[in-house]
């Protein structure tokens, strides 16, 4: 078989380094590939105006698969203050390049699996009947990914004709007064086609990996119109999955759920800000962002990266010190959408022996505050901790 393209977007801070080294283990388990770099982040939106260039999407373009580091995102006024100075004043906007990616490429489907690796010092652990349990913890959330809160439409200082648009609806009445340079808007937009897109790949997704249930996690008792959508297009969609049970909860309440008995859940489904927070929740059950790995998926182009950011602050270290796993894990999501699953399972179990021999540590799963002291503690450098997955393999 022909070596497959592969678009690498390191980005800022860790995932410079952090891309690498999943590279690497790629390479141990057999996986041949045409790496080619791709511009995104935070140098390019400082020098060029734009930390998404054309010249990496078209690569995108022509490649249809990419893995993506991290990348730094800051407030509007702090970015502007760190473009170039020849930029300033010419009209250049900052905007989330992965953000821009998935919308771009209509990414709408974000897969995240957070799941338990044996004897993880991080994992949830709960009293009950008076012993302390580590219950195993399986949970894949399928994000709507490209609308919702995250879909851009936006505005502080509203346009005339938007805020008249606006107090047509009677709910607008109690903020009449307020002056529109005092406002800022955003939008939540949801389509019924996303919808039945997003939760029919969960239903599939259940189906094909033996999931009980899927859960809608929503707040249709406030979000009446938005959330209301997505749960009705559930309740039509689960018709079609008998064997699949649905489960319905509301944001709020499942937060406080997934702290008593997140080992109940398999499946969950839910819109574009609802699913990064919840997500996120269910990583620090289950390691931390450290373990926090995605998929970006869309007809015909798919992205794969870690959820944790690019934590300037370990960038300079050296030796460096974070964890590499969810950057591995991401790139085993890659694996299994490439039809590759015998080589992304076998990193997993790799990396599932390593932590459960528990000779090999990072720093954040020695529960260490981060900084250069760690390895003189014990904890493992990243390429160590690398070094042991691929001798695993």
């Amino acid at each position: 078989m022909d070596q497959r393209n592969i678009v690498i977007m390191p980005g800022d801070g860790i995932g410079r380094t952090l891309l690498p080294e999943a590279l690497r283990v790629l390479d141990a388990a057999g996986f041949a590939a045409n790496y080619i770099q791709g511009d995104i982040g935070w140098e390019y939106w400082r020098n060029e105006g734009n930390p998404l260039p054309q010249r990496t999407l078209d690569l995108l373009e022509r490649h249809k698969i990419g893995l993506f580091g991290s990348i730094t995102s800051k407030p509007k006024d702090q970015a502007d203050l760190e473009l170039n100075p020849e930029l300033k004043n010419k009209g250049f906007v900052y905007y989330s390049p992965i953000v821009g990616l998935r919308q771009h490429f209509n990414l709408d489907i974000c897969i995240r699996p957070c799941r338990t690796f044996k004897a993880n010092p991080l994992n949830f652990v709960k009293r009950v009947d008076g012993r302390m349990i580590e219950p195993e913890i399986n949970v894949v959330v399928f994000r709507q990914n490209t609308e919702g809160l995250y879909s851009g439409v936006e505005w502080t200082n509203p346009p005339g004709r938007i805020r008249s648009a606006l107090e047509t609806h009677p709910r607008m009445a109690v903020f009449k007064s307020t002056p529109s340079e005092d406002m800022a808007i955003s939008c939540r937009i949801i389509t019924r086609h996303s919808c039945r897109r997003i939760i029919t790949d969960a239903f599939l997704y259940a189906r094909r990996c033996g999931y009980k249930s899927v859960t809608v996690c929503e707040k249709p008792n406030i979000l009446r119109e938005t959330s209301g959508m997505m749960r009705e297009e559930a309740v039509r969609i689960a018709r079609d999955f008998p064997e699949v049970q649905l489960w319905e909860t509301n944001i709020d309440a499942q937060m406080m759920w997934l702290n008593k008995n997140p080992e109940d859940y398999g499946v969950i489904v839910t819109s574009n800000m609802f699913g990064d927070i919840i997500s996120d929740a269910f990583s620090g059950l289950v390691g931390g962002l450290g373990f926090a790995n995605s998929a970006n998926i869309g007809d015909d182009c798919a992205i794969f990266e870690p959820t944790h950011g690019s934590a300037p602050k370990y960038e300079q270290l050296n030796p460096s010190i974070v964890n590499p796993v969810a950057m591995i894990l991401s790139a085993c999501l890659m694996l299994d959408y490439l039809g590759e699953d015998e080589k992304a399972d076998r990193i997993r179990d790799a990396i599932a022996a390593v932590i459960s021999d528990g000779k090999v540590r990072t720093f954040d799963m020695l529960r260490m505050v981060g900084g250069p002291g760690v390895l003189s503690q014990g904890a493992a450098s990243t390429r160590e901790m690398t070094d042991a997955i691929i001798k695993r393999l």
